[in-house]
């Protein structure tokens, strides 16, 4: 890419990709300075990302519809960029992409592209050999020829009130667990008596437990769910923006989820994560630096659903049924804790 060329990446969610992209946009502001970046993104992901230093951000807010395109058009009025990363392979964000105007858009390969992408973009990046999506991401720098820096970063900015709340938690509880029991679909949470099995044996250890959520109505409740057992130190699911869950995410000694956002924000600010996992392959949407630490019952599920291994199906081939998370049995959790507990 040319000097001081001009970059525009178009990935709108959801949260645990967005973390993601992340260690992309740091590896381009460290190895290339010159470039400047414009980064297409959902309402409430900005929220996350929003103050991180040189990048233009647009928002795209998916619940207005067709004026989301409008305003779209309308914020890049007169902006064309070198490069346009279509990072994200949906049909709105295919839709979105004909509003960018590029000389070169970055897109998947074919062995990846669903929903049309391959029709959307001007240049496939390499194909990878069982890529987690970070790696994936970053196949579009080497695609655009920015250089590796050999090292994985994240900075994501927290407010002076977001790190004063956290560090009220620390001076509370010296040390806690944080457990994040909810995913985007619940049939990929693990069992309300799972999570309160864990909570009382973590609690038998001398180490308190916080939960932590989002404010829906599904994660409220499974929160109370599991606090009403006892072994709850403090339950804050809705009671945190995105920037104060990061910053108690970032005190905690671990971080327990399923395949979640909070997962990856945890990834990056260095806390380690046990993930638990059943539906997708922890090998491709696992906590990054943690994908040793998982407990997942993914490999056996898929085999008996596809009647071979993961290993000979497409990438990414997800099991389905709701009852698959209750395959994982305390025991199992208990043992990938034990190893960051002291």
């Amino acid at each position: 890419m040319q000097e001081n060329a001009k970059l525009c990446l178009l990935r709108l969610s959801a949260i645990g990709d967005v973390c993601h992209a992340v260690a992309l946009v740091e590896r381009i502001q460290r190895m290339r300075p010159d470039i400047q970046i414009t980064w297409v993104i959902g309402k409430v992901e900005y929220q996350l990302v929003c103050d991180i230093p040189g990048i233009q951000f647009i928002i795209f807010d998916k619940k207005q519809g067709w004026r989301a395109y409008q305003k779209l058009r309308s914020d890049l009025k007169g902006q064309r960029f070198d490069a346009l990363f279509l990072m994200q392979i949906a049909l709105r964000a295919n839709i979105a992409s004909l509003f960018i105007k590029a000389d070169k858009t970055f897109g998947f390969d074919p062995e990846r592209s669903k929903e049309l992408h391959h029709l959307f973009i001007s240049h496939p990046i390499s194909k990878q050999e069982h890529p987690h999506v970070l790696d994936g991401f970053m196949a579009f720098a080497d695609a655009a020829q920015i250089p590796d820096g050999g090292i994985l970063r994240w900075h994501i900015p927290l407010p002076d009130a977001a790190q004063a709340k956290a560090q009220a938690l620390c001076d509370a509880h010296d040390r806690f667990v944080v457990i994040c029991p909810s995913a985007s679909k619940a049939e990929r949470n693990w069992t309300v008596e799972g999570y309160q099995q864990l909570a009382a044996w973590l609690q038998s250890k001398q180490m308190p437990v916080l939960l932590c959520g989002g404010p829906s109505d599904g994660e409220r409740a499974l929160a109370q769910e599991i606090a009403s057992a006892g072994a709850v130190t403090e339950n804050l699911t809705g009671q945190t923006s995105l920037k104060e869950l990061l910053a108690i995410l970032a005190k905690a000694a671990l971080v327990i989820a399923p395949d979640t956002g909070p997962a990856h924000m945890a990834t990056t600010v260095g806390t380690p994560v046990v993930g638990l996992y059943a539906h997708s392959n922890p090998l491709r949407t696992g906590p990054y630096n943690n994908k040793d630490d998982v407990v997942s019952v993914y490999e056996e599920v898929i085999s008996e659903q596809q009647g071979k291994p993961w290993t000979e199906l497409t990438w990414g081939t997800r099991a389905k049924g709701p009852d698959l998370m209750q395959r994982i049995t305390l025991e199992q959790v208990v043992a990938k804790v034990k190893r960051f507990l002291p």
